[in-house]
């Protein structure tokens, strides 16, 4: 049997703000946006080339899911945005207004920088070692 981890719910304060942001900044691509009833959607975004998990964005309900959003991780990265090619994305996404909060490092594992939403989570921008040929801290 094969499995995949195939979404992830990500919290977020509005629907359109969050498609926006995701689409914009990121380039991820809008693959479902339908109406659930009661000012639900059901909205799902995910890098172009649909490798990959994708996040289902989920508006926060109350007051207990409006303070968990950016907090997913308690303050640590908990999403890991995957590149063949670092130097593009990095350059692509930080003139798209996308705030990086540390320079490009290079690391065992690959080339890194963090970068935040606007609602405070923490991602990583990641080229794993094995993809590194175009990657420069």
């Amino acid at each position: 049997m094969t499995k995949s981890l195939a979404a992830v719910a990500f919290l977020v304060p509005d629907y359109d703000d969050a498609v926006a942001w995701f689409r914009g900044a990121l380039g991820f691509d809008l693959i479902e946006d339908a109406p659930l009833g009661a000012d639900r959607r059901w909205i799902v975004v995910a890098p172009p080339g649909g490798a990959g998990a994708r996040l289902v964005l989920a508006r926060a309900a109350d007051a207990r899911q409006r303070a968990a959003i950016g907090a997913a991780a308690g303050g640590r990265v908990a999403y890991f945005l995957e590149t063949d090619d670092f130097a593009r994305d990095h350059a692509a996404m930080s003139a798209r207004g996308v705030r990086f909060l540390e320079s490009p490092r290079r690391e065992a594992y690959g080339v890194v920088a963090v970068f935040a939403d606007p609602w405070g989570g923490r991602w990583d921008l990641l080229q794993p070692a094995t993809r590194q040929a175009t990657a420069t801290p």
